[in-house]
């Protein structure tokens, strides 16, 4: 039988993502909902004390919630840009991997693109994770696509997939699902056409 202090951290970490799950249904929330310390440890039963040993704050578990997510949509486009073939496949998995974290789990999708303009905490943080993304999207261009090409045409299509992504979860893009991708993966194929090889 392991000894208390080795069991103590494996419990915390239970609470820990008891709470981070309880974090993104009201971070997540359709009319943004009020994320504070009762409700996570009211909806878990996680008392008081736990939240703050392991949080430290309110503001520190909505940042916490965030990076959450935003580690979750990472892992689901490096698995995508991993999966292999031509660009159009490769922009269908990409955004196949996005849709389902975002779209086909709308509490996430509200996190990761409409929390940062909710939380006055989030805003500098989400700002500071759009790098990341510009880089995965450069990445994925084919080898002959010249630098700044790459630069450029990265942070145009992060814009604007997040503006649709945005509207979307919003409720002000009245498109179905199966439009919403072919959009997108049409949108990132003409890019790549459009990039040409490099001079």
């Amino acid at each position: 039988m392991p000894a208390p202090s080795d069991a103590q951290p494996d419990r915390n970490a239970v609470r820990r993502r008891a709470m981070l799950d309880a974090g993104v249904g009201l971070l997540g929330a359709i009319e943004g909902g009020a994320v504070n310390v009762r409700a996570v440890c009211r909806s878990t039963g996680v008392t008081e004390r736990y939240f703050y040993e392991i949080f430290g704050n309110r503001d520190d578990f909505v940042r916490a919630v965030f990076e959450d997510v935003t580690a979750q949509a990472r892992v689901a486009l490096v698995e995508a840009a991993e999966s292999g073939g031509d660009y159009r496949a490769l922009a269908s998995a990409a955004v196949d991997a996005f849709v389902s974290l975002v779209i086909d789990s709308p509490e996430k999708g509200r996190v990761l693109m409409l929390a940062p303009y909710r939380e006055q905490v989030l805003v500098e943080v989400g700002l500071g994770h759009q790098p990341e993304f510009f880089d995965l999207v450069a990445t994925a261009f084919q080898g002959d696509v010249a630098e700044d090409a790459r630069r450029l045409l990265s942070v145009e299509l992060v814009g604007a997939l997040t503006a649709l992504f945005t509207q979307f979860l919003g409720g002000t893009l009245d498109v179905g699902r199966d439009r919403l991708v072919e959009h997108c993966v049409d949108m990132l194929v003409a890019a790549a056409d459009r990039a040409g090889p490099a001079s």
